[in-house]
């Protein structure tokens, strides 16, 4: 039975990971997506104009 504890804890990380990946993915784009990226242009200037 060691067996079993020994490939539970990957096995439980590797199913957590998937659904983060699986979440990231299904986030991406949507109906807010043009808001995304405007603010995320908006903070890629600001950095770059406080950064001169």
């Amino acid at each position: 039975m060691q067996y079993v504890s020994a490939i539970v804890p990957p096995l439980v990380m590797a199913i957590g990971f998937g659904f983060v990946v699986r979440a990231i993915i299904r986030s991406q784009g949507g109906a807010q997506k043009g808001k995304e990226d405007a603010a995320a242009d908006a903070m890629a200037t600001t950095t770059r104009a406080s950064g001169e």
